[in-house]
């Protein structure tokens, strides 16, 4: 793992300077691995799997508006709670995930948005004190606690998961 620099993609870049701007305390990560999936974030990183904070991009059907759920690597979005908190949504493509967050599936952190997406972290985050989330770029993380997560992105916390 070594740290971001001038010579990373420019998503992870973008991710860096938010949270240098925020004063955030942990610069994000670059994995030496691919780390697309939770299953290999978590096996990069040495941690469980729910203790990944995976995005996952929606598309609000009202006024596309991208909506981005932030929930634990081990948990499956429940597209209906969702929708009971923003509206109906359908699901998003690669093409409409990059062109309004600037960032490719397997990357897209849950800040440095080309365009704010409407936010939702999941409560099961909080079963632990210390998560990682991607840093816009699928070998780019960076480590935050649940709470961090709330502060760096506005968003409510909601029961969003299939139980």
């Amino acid at each position: 793992m070594s740290l971001g620099g001038e010579e990373r993609p420019e998503g992870f870049r973008r991710v860096a300077q938010v949270l240098n701007e925020r004063g955030h305390p942990h610069a994000p990560l670059w994995l030496e691995v691919s780390a697309r999936t939770c299953a290999e974030a978590a096996d990069a990183l040495q941690v469980e799997v729910g203790q990944i904070a995976k995005s996952v991009i929606f598309k609000r059907r009202a006024d596309e508006a991208a909506v981005l759920v932030v929930t634990s690597g081990d948990r499956r979005v429940d597209e209906k709670k969702v929708a009971a908190q923003v509206g109906p949504i359908g699901r998003a493509d690669a093409e409409f995930v990059k062109a309004r967050t600037g960032f490719s599936i397997g990357g897209v952190a849950p800040v440095g948005h080309v365009n704010p997406p409407v936010v939702l972290v999941d409560r099961d985050l909080f079963r632990f004190g210390e998560i990682w989330a991607a840093a816009g770029h699928p070998n780019g993380v960076f480590r935050l606690a649940p709470d961090e997560l709330v502060a760096l992105t506005g968003a409510p916390v909601a029961d969003v998961v299939v139980v």
